[in-house]
């Protein structure tokens, strides 16, 4: 089931980063679908990484995952619906992320009894690279990538550190990915490409 859930998990957020980095080199429509394709297969791969981090008592790790459902599907939503989003709607987004984090974060602090572990530090690049990322991906800014090439890292390291080698991999070319997608969209900006 392990290898399983790796493989489900681990392709789908593959998945997701190829189509953020290929919507870079696209216009208009055809970044749209490769946006949506993006959001859609993270929110399809979330379930399987929900499974595995708790299976490793990684509790800030599982709240950020469970927490960020909310941007994924706001980030899907945008990709939809052209009309402005209401303020509110991001506000509630960023609220429940953050009650989602900090339950994760005392859950762990519970668990572990404080800050006691490499995991626990990995957890928390995880989280500053998801949290950051997303929202910057949501609002269309490249700066985005940079926060998630340090979610990957920590990611990979944290998977590396708890034998899930499956998604070690998958991190680490998902960063190839990421890597490109902030050099192509850095270009599309200042017009170098």
């Amino acid at each position: 089931m392990d290898i399983l859930l790796q493989v489900w998990g681990g392709l789908f957020y593959l998945i997701n980063k190829i189509f953020f980095s290929l919507s870079e080199a696209k216009i208009d429509n055809k970044k749209n679908q490769f946006q949506l394709f993006a959001w859609l297969a993270y929110i399809i791969g979330v379930p399987a990484w929900i499974v595995l981090l708790i299976g490793q008592n990684n509790w800030i790790a599982v709240s950020v995952e469970a927490g960020g459902i909310p941007a994924m599907l706001l980030g899907l939503y945008k990709v939809l619906n052209k009309k402005k989003i209401h303020t509110k709607i991001e506000k509630y987004v960023k609220y429940i992320t953050s009650i989602a984090i900090v339950f994760g974060i005392s859950l762990s602090f519970q668990y572990h009894g404080g800050i006691t572990s490499l995991s626990q530090i990995l957890e928390i690049g995880v989280t500053i690279g998801f949290l950051i990322g997303t929202y910057l991906m949501t609002q269309n800014n490249h700066n985005g990538y940079i926060f998630f090439m340090l979610m990957n890292l920590s990611m990979a390291s944290l998977m590396l550190l708890q034998d899930k080698h499956i998604l070690a991999i998958q991190q680490i070319v998902s960063l190839l990915f990421v890597i490109y997608g902030y050099i192509k969209s850095k270009a599309n900006k200042t017009g170098l490409l």
